[in-house]
């Protein structure tokens, strides 16, 4: 039987209309669908884990002390299990978050939140490599753009690549709706690999 948490990453001020505001999905439908899933896991009894980010008091956003390192409503709000402030991407890193699942018995950890590339992906990796089943709810997490040296890409072009790459070997990737679904049907959630994600784009036949 799966034994689940729910980490909610960095859903602060500066995210919603502050110094680095999420671009894609909408914000405003993203926080919707992180408050219907925190709701449905607390229904469930499964315990939800909410992690901030801080920094420090001379950064330019996340900074210690501003209105911008504030939970948003949203999670504020409420009620959850545990709480972790970090100073890396990782809600793993440097933090008790792993020991406090394992004393619980968790397998499987859903991630929502943000950004989906930077802090939610660090996180999911990081569990992955723990040796954690992970779930990532992609409509309630969001991107911003960039560009640097390397190039330029769309908020939308990271939330659906790395989407599609955490599919592929990482997470189960699906909706808000998808997982408060699954918990109600008590179903497994749909994984995949590289092997098969590769042979579709190739067009190529793929064993059931």
């Amino acid at each position: 039987m799966t034994r689940r948490a729910l980490i909610v990453v960095d859903v602060q001020n500066d995210y919603v209309g502050g110094e680095l505001p999420i671009e894609f999905p909408e914000v405003q439908d993203s926080l919707r669908n992180i408050g219907t899933v925190m709701d449905a896991a607390r229904a469930a009894a499964i315990p939800v884990v909410v992690v901030q980010n801080i920094l420090p008091p001379n950064a330019p956003f996340m900074a210690e002390g501003s209105a911008g390192v504030a939970l948003h409503e949203i999670v504020a709000s409420r009620p959850y299990d545990h709480y972790v402030a970090k100073k890396l991407p990782s809600a793993f890193a440097g933090t008790d978050l792993e020991a406090w699942l394992r004393q619980r018995d968790i397998d499987t950890v859903a991630v929502v939140g943000y950004m989906t590339h930077n802090c939610n992906l660090s996180t999911m990796l990081h569990a992955f490599h723990s040796g954690f089943s992970v779930e990532f709810i992609s409509d309630a997490s969001g991107s911003v753009s960039y560009e640097n040296r390397a190039g330029r890409v769309t908020a939308e072009e990271i939330h659906r690549v790395m989407s599609v790459v955490l599919q592929s070997r990482f997470a189960a990737v699906m909706s808000a709706a998808e997982w408060v679904e699954m918990l109600r049907q008590g179903n497994a959630a749909e994984r995949d690999s590289i092997y098969r994600s590769n042979r579709r784009a190739r067009g190529l036949e793929v064993a059931v």
